[in-house]
């Protein structure tokens, strides 16, 4: 018989019955249905709420709040001319873009940094959000262009 979407089952054993609750006391799980006696986890509609300890303070609200989220921190995607170095030839043309759908860095919308762990030995026309001293200087001195983008801000600024 053909496998398709018509046919498809779970193997033996891989799947239980739903038990049946409530269903008279010959089914072993009559009367109460294995709530037990009265209170609140017996009643219909109970559930707990997360992080709820009886109405003791709850460990979340006993422990002090610590640390700093700053709202303007701006995250940045670091790259090594190393690795420029190798993964490019001679006068590349080299963009966030490109080194994203290369994979040679992992998050597209954040701002770029080159630092200038390692050598170049041809040149290449590097753009990015910010360089390092010590990589501009090694970028340009074997024949390359740096040259950086403008972070554009997302806030409601507007020019008249």
């Amino acid at each position: 018989m053909a496998i398709g979407l018509n046919n498809l089952r779970a193997p033996e054993g891989a799947t239980h019955k739903k038990k049946r609750l409530g269903r008279g006391p010959g089914s072993g799980l009559g009367k109460t249905a294995g709530r037990g006696n009265k209170g609140q986890k017996s009643r219909s509609g109970y559930r707990l709420r997360r992080g709820f300890e009886g109405g003791q303070m709850p460990l979340q609200r006993r422990l002090p709040k610590r640390g700093f989220n700053n709202a303007f921190k701006r995250e940045w995607v670091e790259v090594n001319l190393s690795v420029l170095d190798r993964n490019f030839e001679a006068n590349a043309e080299i963009t966030p873009e490109i080194l994203h759908q290369r994979g040679l860095i992992k998050k597209a919308k954040r701002d770029v940094v080159v630092l200038g762990n390692g050598e170049v030995t041809k040149p290449l026309r590097v753009s990015a959000h910010r360089f390092t001293a010590s990589a501009r200087q090694k970028i340009e001195a074997a024949g390359g262009a740096v040259t950086i983008i403008e972070r554009t801000t997302g806030g409601g600024e507007s020019s008249s």
